[in-house]
């Protein structure tokens, strides 16, 4: 049950805005993106939200990884986004995987603004 949970919060996205508001696009990034880390995408779910008086709304792509999952989240109208990189280390140690795949995303969005957070999950204290 050990593993590594990564988070990050992005603002000031200058990415192209297809990516903050196209599902299936962002969806078959998500994928390419676990599969060049080396991970494994066992289901997904990508949803596009109704658009409101301010334009477009965001999106939420889900990959469920064999190792844990991934989840992005998307405010087109602020240009902002949320990533979710989880991964357990029950057979293999995944974790410089999951960074790879948070750099990966980090690089797609290119946020003038991004603050991340690391946390290990699953350790005993005795």
């Amino acid at each position: 049950m050990q593993g590594l949970h990564l988070t990050a919060d992005l603002h000031d996205c200058r990415c192209d805005e297809r990516w903050l508001t196209d599902a299936p696009l962002l969806g078959e990034r998500c994928v390419r993106l676990v599969a060049d880390v080396g991970l494994q995408a066992v289901a997904q779910l990508f949803h596009t939200f109704a658009p409101t008086a301010k334009g477009p709304s965001g999106v939420t792509a889900t990959v469920l990884l064999a190792e844990s999952h991934l989840c992005v989240h998307t405010w087109p109208e602020q240009r902002a986004v949320t990533l979710d990189v989880y991964v357990c280390n029950f057979g293999a140690d995944h974790s410089a995987k999951a960074q790879a795949l948070m750099d990966a995303l980090l690089d797609l969005f290119e946020a003038d603004h991004v603050s991340r957070n690391s946390l290990r999950r699953g350790e005993r204290s005795n």
